[in-house]
């Protein structure tokens, strides 16, 4: 996979750790948390399909814990840090937070590695040589 996809990947896999932070993903949620992740990142121009990266995130689903879910996207994050612009990093909270609300209640569990993924990523800053070439 190329940078950009590895940080999509990473946010299929935060977006993850926060649906399963109350519990199972259930079917119902599954195709939600599909729908919200794939609405918010699919408007962009990327040679990759986002939603065949989301459903594999889901398809591993039973063998990944929250929180190991968290640790490898932020991982990753750091890894293809130089490819994440201050648009992106927005988008992908956007996406963490309306993964959280869409089935209330938000949990103290879900906010907590909502607020944790802000504050971990608010020191990452890409390189916008990199960014600034790329979204033209």
């Amino acid at each position: 996979m190329t940078p950009t996809e590895n940080l999509h990947y990473a946010i299929g896999q935060l977006a993850y750790a926060i649906a399963k932070a109350d519990g199972q993903v259930q079917k119902e949620e599954r195709q939600k948390f599909a729908n919200i992740v794939a609405a918010e990142l699919r408007c962009k121009d990327y040679g990759f399909n986002i939603t065949d990266i989301i459903f594999k995130v889901l398809d591993d689903e039973k063998f990944i814990k929250s929180q190991d879910a968290y640790d490898w996207a932020m991982n990753q994050i750091h890894t293809n840090s130089h490819y994440l612009s201050p648009q992106l990093k927005e988008t992908f909270i956007k996406v963490l937070q309306k993964v959280a609300k869409s089935y209330p209640p938000v949990t103290i569990d879900e906010v907590n590695i909502l607020e944790k993924f802000q504050k971990d990523i608010a020191d990452i800053h890409g390189d916008p040589i990199y960014y600034n070439n790329h979204a033209k």
